[in-house]
């Protein structure tokens, strides 16, 4: 039996299509001729982190990928698939790692609370606590701890998006490819540049430097 709140999303699909025909007939014609986004947004699974509103953007502009806390964990095949696809099947130019303040994941990982199932996700995240336990630590303010966390984790997950092969075979092939990492703030609706930003390999320690020339 349909609830009230399902029949409203199929009345507020029809409301949408509507408006966007009465503002360009040939809306949903273009949309059909195929996707060439320039951007990939890997985010957070959290419902108040719209990708495509925060940045004012379009349908058909942006490709997404969205998870726990924004993880970029090698061994994560459905993110692999994903990044693998915008890189060279799209030939996105900008990746755009985007955690936010308030993230549940974050907080879970600064506890020892076991929440089943996700808690093996949660563990990557705790992983990145542990390399930067000494400043967080240092922190006695708990939201301060909580933000700067967020920040940091942020941080390391465009470091290891530029440690994959699928990136750096990207950049070896002379790919015009640029990493970039933000947090958005829910309570004002701003992103925050994190300055942490890639364009090629030689910015990664010599030991991350994927080299194919042997293969």
């Amino acid at each position: 039996m349909k609830t009230d709140f399902y029949k409203s999303l199929i009345e507020n699909n029809k409301k949408w299509v509507q408006s966007k025909l009465e503002s360009d007939p040939y809306f949903f014609k273009k949309l059909e001729n195929g996707q060439h986004p320039p951007l990939l947004w890997i985010g957070c699974s959290d419902s108040r982190v719209p990708a495509n509103e925060i940045i004012g953007a379009n349908p058909g502009e942006v490709f997404v990928h969205r998870n726990i806390a924004n993880m970029v964990v090698h061994s994560d095949l459905n993110m692999l698939s994903v990044l693998d696809y915008a890189v060279n099947a799209l030939k996105i130019k900008h990746i755009i790692v985007c955690g936010h303040y308030g993230c549940g994941g974050i907080k879970a990982a600064m506890g020892n609370q076991s929440y089943g199932l996700v808690d093996n996700w949660i563990r990557h995240i705790r992983d990145v606590y542990r390399h930067h336990y000494m400043e967080l630590d240092q922190i006695v303010d708990e939201k301060k701890r909580f933000d700067r966390f967020v920040e940091l984790n942020t941080k390391e997950q465009v470091y290891d998006l530029a440690k994959t092969s699928i990136v750096q075979d990207a950049w070896k092939d002379g790919h015009e490819l640029y990493l970039h990492g933000w947090v958005y703030g829910i309570s004002t609706g701003i992103v925050k540049d994190l300055k942490v930003n890639f364009s090629c390999n030689t910015q990664l320690e010599e030991f991350y430097r994927l080299d194919r020339t042997g293969i």
